[in-house]
């Protein structure tokens, strides 16, 4: 039995994955503070005959983060993969970011990665092995405008899952991310505040200096999923400390 843990389930990427993985049959934990929203995302793969278990957290507390880690592997068996999908989006110019603005970006998308891969990883080390991915952004290796809390708060996960990778390289245990560009998100279309939210993401904006995506699509929800299941899979299993993209050539392979 492959115990996978997702965080950030609820909705986007993250329910996408949970959605990939108990058709791939994984026994999922899944991690969300939307408790509706995660029991609506649970539902169909339960009637499908998944084993899926859910928990209300926030990544923010590292307290409930040690809590439901601990009653996952107590109740199901060790957690042999983590997906990091929890994030969140707060938009502005610097000089127009709040402290809170800041803070509740860094501690979801950064803090956040780091309470659940330090809480999984103790207990992964412990068994020599396991499978880590964090879902980062494109946005932080290429700077974009009025995104700054955001990129830096992805640039942080990014390094820290490399870091843990390393430390845990010597245990036969992988750490990689999956960078995903624009992706057809609930997050994405809070960013579009008219009708020409799609067609300004595909063809770019050069007030912005934002190039477009040269495939010319808009990623889906799925398009991400395929490629953290990869990573967290054995087809995988001789490559750690990785950045894959998956933006459709929006950040012209930097990362």
């Amino acid at each position: 039995m492959t115990v996978t843990l997702v965080t950030g389930a609820a909705s986007g990427i993250g329910a996408a994955t949970a959605t990939l993985l108990a058709e791939r049959g994984h026994t999922l934990a899944l991690f969300d503070r939307d408790e509706d929203a995660l029991t609506d995302v649970a539902k169909p793969l339960l009637d499908a005959g998944s084993s899926v278990y859910t928990y209300t957290v926030d990544v923010t507390s590292s307290a409930e983060v040690d809590a439901a880690v601990e009653r996952v592997e107590n109740g199901f068996g060790p957690i042999s993969g983590l997906a990091n999908v929890a994030g969140v989006l707060r938009m502005g110019r610097v000089a127009e970011l709040s402290d809170e603005d800041w803070n509740a970006t860094f501690a979801v998308n950064a803090t956040g990665v780091f309470h659940v891969c330090r809480a999984v990883s103790r207990r992964m080390a412990s068994r020599k092995d396991g499978s880590i991915v964090t879902v980062a952004s494109n946005a932080a290796g290429v700077p974009r405008s009025h995104m700054a809390a955001y990129a830096a708060s992805k640039a942080a996960a990014t390094s820290l899952t490399h870091s843990l990778g390393l430390d845990l390289a010597p245990l036969g245990i992988r750490c990689n991310v999956v960078a995903p560009g624009s992706t057809d998100t609930p997050m994405l279309r809070s960013m579009w505040t008219d009708e020409t939210g799609s067609k300004s993401t595909l063809d770019g904006d050069p007030g912005q200096f934002r190039l477009g995506i040269p495939l010319g699509r808009i990623g889906s929800p799925e398009d991400v999923a395929r490629s953290v299941a990869f990573l967290l899979s054995d087809e995988a299993r001789h490559v750690t400390l990785a950045t894959l993209l998956v933006d459709g050539g929006a950040a012209l392979g930097a990362v």
